[in-house]
């Protein structure tokens, strides 16, 4: 019946069928997810992202958590894996250009920082940076960019950290779950209910 039924409907359908469904997914996650997104999926500095939050990279709908386990990100040996790539900088800026760009994210980011350096910082933002994470900084679940107001961070939020990841960017994978049959079709929509029922699920 997880099968059978349209992922979004099953709740509405069957609540004895989503408690069974989000128990089996629980079990699947604390074997398969665990080790990366935490038991209870928490998260952790380094890349790996707390689904507690609402703070979603690709989405946090049903279809979009379930589209993420099935096909992971950046995952090259699956060829509907959802993908993006951030520029390294310090291939295209200046040392001095970075150091303007860490001061304006950690001026949008609500942090303390040098305003002149920000206001520089603004403009290199717009011209670099604004096409995946928006002239606002907010993101864009559409490229996987993160939100840079919320001071929600995978890698760390202070200006070394912020530093690193403009000058050397980030390439964060996911497996794909569904290649060679890692999971079974039944269990990646019983992990995605689970997901989305620890609270931070659209």
């Amino acid at each position: 019946r997880i099968l059978a039924t349209p992922i979004t409907e099953i709740r509405q359908r069957s609540r004895r069928l989503e408690r069974f469904a989000i128990a089996g997914g629980g079990a699947v996650f604390r074997n398969n997810c665990g080790q990366c997104h935490g038991a209870g999926g928490q998260g952790a500095l380094g890349g790996f992202p707390n689904l507690l939050d609402d703070d979603w990279l690709w989405g946090g709908t049903l279809d979009e958590i379930q589209q993420t386990i099935t096909h992971g990100i950046r995952y090259d040996a699956d060829s509907d894996t959802r993908f993006s790539q951030m520029p390294a900088f310090g291939e295209v800026l200046e040392p001095a250009q970075i150091d303007d760009l860490v001061q304006y994210v950690l001026q949008i980011s609500g942090q303390d920082n040098d305003a002149a350096q920000a206001a520089a910082g603004k403009a290199l933002f717009l011209e670099n940076c604004s096409s995946c994470h928006g002239e606002d900084g907010k993101g864009s679940k559409e490229f996987g960019a993160p939100n840079l107001t919320d001071l929600i961070w995978l890698y760390g939020g202070d200006a070394a950290t912020i530093r690193h990841t403009i000058t050397y960017a980030r390439y964060g994978i996911m497996p794909s779950f569904s290649l060679n049959n890692r999971l079974r079709p039944e269990d990646i929509r019983k992990v995605a209910l689970y997901v989305h029922s620890l609270g931070g699920g659209r």
